[in-house]
């Protein structure tokens, strides 16, 4: 006789159900929520399943609780001190820890065989279970698992005052530290349009492109491409 508690489909329910707190009704996009592009499968209806688009949504309704959770948290702050927090918060690699520390990422779906299709590959199945949360059982439902679960249980917001948010300085930092060289090639970028930015910057490593970034200063696209440098070092080679 099979046992239903034994099965995969029953666990991950059942892990839905714990995690959230409520029931999944639409149980299909939480097993989408969980499909990175590189697991793309087409249906039925030859439509291109993966999570993209439900990480598109969650990426929206995420910074819309963060940005009314510190407005709330922090009432006498300005917007700049605010909008640095926020960005700190929605860090693709600190929501990358947040994945591991909750445990999505041992049901997360990939065929990513490269650093660079990997490198967003956890933060961004967080902000689609976000998705999925949200599709399923409303914003209420959404911000209530993002304060409860995620906030509460997982976020010291005190602490994430303090982060250190210079990213080439971290960067050049773990360079020295482990005496392999950091430089960075900024120029005007090459492929100028109207939703370009006027700057595109390389941050390389031992001569290797780790990192790219574009910005509206030389400095803006530097830190961009460090940021998205630091991404890609696994946990036992980040600084």
């Amino acid at each position: 006789m099979i046992k239903l508690f034994s099965s995969p489909r029953k666990e991950f329910y059942s892990f839905i159900k714990n995690l959230t707190g409520h029931c999944p009704l639409k149980f299909k996009l939480y097993h989408i929520a969980f499909i990175h592009k590189s697991a793309s499968y087409v249906d039925k209806m030859g439509n291109i399943v993966n999570n993209e688009r439900l990480e598109y949504l969650g990426d929206a309704v995420l910074g819309t609780i963060v940005a009314e959770y510190l407005y709330n948290r922090f009432p006498f702050k300005d917007e700049g001190f605010l909008t640095q927090l926020r960005s700190r918060v929605v860090n693709r690699s600190f929501l990358t820890q947040l994945t591991f520390k909750m445990g999505l990422n041992k049901y997360v779906v990939s065929n990513a065989s490269s650093v660079s299709e990997s490198s967003h590959l956890y933060g961004d199945l967080l902000e689609a279970f976000i998705g999925a949360i949200y599709l399923d059982s409303g914003y209420a439902v959404a911000r209530q698992f993002v304060i409860k679960k995620v906030f509460n249980q997982h976020v010291d917001i005190r602490e994430m005052e303090n982060v250190d948010n210079n990213f080439k300085s971290q960067l050049i930092e773990w360079g020295q530290k482990i005496k392999q060289e950091v430089e960075f090639k900024t120029v005007n970028n090459p492929d100028p349009g109207s939703e370009k930015m006027p700057f595109v910057s390389e941050a390389c490593i031992d001569g290797k492109v780790m990192g790219t970034g574009e910005g509206y200063s030389k400095k803006e696209a530097q830190q961009n491409a460090a940021q998205q440098a630091l991404e890609k070092l696994s946990p036992e080679e980040s600084y």
